[in-house]
């Protein structure tokens, strides 16, 4: 089963005061095994974003610590801001994001608020996937009235608390209410307009977001235009998934357009900020860029990334680093202030710190492969000329794409591009994977031998990492054969200009191939289950010989041609 890991992503009530913020903040690191990812304050909003992930258990009680610093911290009573809000820890969600579901993060959730109730004193209710109703699923609806409308919502029979006093006591006179909830991963996300005008800011959210705008008898003035149960009739939005509001932030100067993107899957930020782009343009205004509140999925900003690239008529067979760039850039990410991917990226957050040897550069690769060490040894050297060897072919078909004339062939050349990347990424993660499995076979050398017991054991263990350490080298094999299509696509149809890099690429991969069947033989030659040994043998056989003979044909090819 994987590890379940949850995002916690409280909003507390204070945006300005850095100390008040930092301790409030430092409080999730004293639970064990919660990660404290981002603290985003806003100054004109009054209002920072705390982002935290671990496994549930501990998440929760690092959420109950933030929630009761923040309470012993913030007044309400004082509080100011351009953000809706009604408490000190104004909306405590919890996001899953691996081996748990939002069902069951909805029952934390439940957990995280009866404590909160009972301990804190604190009311609040329940939204999104931990509503206990369907009017309390939308956040707006439970936090109505904002914190100064909160000693007549408490006793509304129809708005009592999920949890905690139905008063407005002393207690929650300082910390005001909180809003619990479950739900899938959510962008809050900014739109930057050349105004100062919250007015034209809300007229573009209206025309963006789902809710769009309450209709008018004379299209935005008169009479509301009601329906038979004496309900405003709405004219819904462009987007589905969006929610969206205007106002003016004094910090930068100028109107934004707010979105929470409530699932990327429908609406994604890059489509959010097209469409308002379109609008903004419709009303005489202009986007200058974007704002990113928080933390952002690495799909979200690749998916960024290829959208732009396919308007631009651009190969999406680039690096991710390259894409996150051209991402940033298109969307304006750093219009108000500097964009770095690694602390706004959830997975470049929690990236493992352990040290790989595709971290080091080409001469400390080098030379920590001519060290003293064992590993890396020809196996991962064969895996790291087959990532060069598929790097080249996809070069000359980035660079085919971009050929004067060929401009009706570019998604042909991206198509090839986009598969020599993932064939590289695959032979980079196998330059370390075959060093880790390496060490598996000494680990198994190393251990205990003295009773029967642990010989049995050992005996398992070696056998088990030398079944590994043959299949890692024959999964090069694998990958760098398939990775010569790229190379021999790039020979025929790419620019032949080129045509030595695309050899030379092909040559590559046939050495990888041929590198890692020397290690499926010497590992495959110790494993005691021959069955399996034969099997393996014999496939690494056929790539073997089939590599050999493209090997022919490409250079047959190249002395044809030069």
């Amino acid at each position: 089963m994987n590890k379940q890991l949850i995002e916690c992503v409280p909003n507390i009530s204070e945006g300005r005061d850095t100390a008040k913020i930092n301790a409030i903040a430092a409080v999730v690191e004293t639970v064990e095994g919660v990660k404290l990812l981002d603290v985003d304050p806003g100054k004109a909003t009054n209002r920072t974003v705390i982002t935290f992930v671990g496994e549930p258990a501990n998440v929760i009680e690092a959420a109950f610590r933030l929630i009761k610093k923040a309470a012993e911290l913030i007044d309400m009573s004082k509080h100011t801001g351009e953000h809706p809000r009604f408490g000190a820890t104004d909306v405590c969600p919890l996001v899953p994001i691996s081996g748990i579901t939002l069902e069951e993060a909805a029952v934390y959730a439940h957990k995280l608020g009866e404590r909160v109730g009972k301990e804190l004193g604190i009311p609040g209710y329940y939204y999104e996937n931990a509503a206990t109703s369907e009017t309390r699923k939308n956040l707006a609806n439970c936090r109505a009235g904002e914190y100064e409308g909160l000693k007549e919502k408490l006793v509304n029979p129809t708005w009592k608390p999920d949890f905690g006093p139905a008063e407005f006591n002393e207690t929650v006179a300082k910390t005001g209410a909180i809003a619990i909830s479950a739900r899938d991963f959510l962008i809050a996300y900014n739109i930057n307009l050349n105004t100062t005008s919250t007015r034209r800011a809300n007229a573009i959210a209206f025309d963006i977001r789902e809710a769009g705008r309450v209709k008018y008898e004379n299209g935005v003035s008169g009479k509301m235009v009601l329906d038979k149960d004496g309900e405003p009739i709405r004219i819904p939005g462009k987007l589905k998934a969006v929610k969206g509001i205007g106002w003016y932030i004094e910090e930068y100067g100028i109107a934004q357009i707010s979105y929470n993107l409530t699932n990327i899957n429908i609406t994604p930020m890059h489509i959010a900020f097209d469409e308002s782009e379109k609008s903004a343009i419709a009303r005489g205004l202009r986007v200058t860029g974007s704002e990113l509140i928080g933390l952002i999925p690495l799909k979200a900003m690749l998916d960024a990334g290829d959208y732009f690239l396919r308007k631009q008529e651009r190969s999406l067979g680039i690096s991710e680093a390259e894409k996150i760039k051209i991402a940033v850039k298109s969307l304006g990410l750093d219009d108000l202030k500097p964009f770095n991917p690694n602390e706004k990226i959830i997975e470049y957050l929690l990236k493992d710190d352990t040290k790989k040897l595709i971290d080091l550069t080409v001469t400390g690769f080098a030379e920590e492969t001519a060290g003293e060490s064992i590993a890396p040894g020809g196996g991962s050297i064969s895996a790291y000329v087959g990532t060069l060897g598929v790097s080249l072919g996809t070069m000359v078909a980035n660079l085919s794409a971009h050929k004067a004339g060929w401009d009706d062939k570019w998604e042909f050349y991206s198509d090839w591009a986009v598969k020599g990347q993932t064939y590289k990424n695959k032979l980079l993660q196998l330059v370390d994977e075959d060093t880790n499995a390496f060490n598996k076979i000494i680990e198994g050398f190393r251990m205990p031998k003295s009773t029967d017991e642990e010989k049995e054991a050992r005996k398992q263990a070696i056998e088990k990492a030398t079944i590994y350490a043959t299949e890692i080298p024959f999964q090069v094999m694998e990958t760098a054969f398939n990775s010569m299509e790229v190379m021999q696509a790039m020979l025929k149809e790419g620019m032949q200009s080129s045509i030595s890099d695309a050899g030379v690429g092909a040559l590559c991969a046939r050495t990888a191939v041929v590198g890692a069947y020397f290690n499926v033989r010497i590992n495959a030659k110790d494993i005691k289950d021959r069955v399996f040994a034969e099997d393996i043998l014999a496939k690494s056989e056929v790539i073997y010989k089939k590599a050999l003979a493209i090997e022919k044909e490409v250079v047959e090819f190249i002395f044809s041609k030069v």
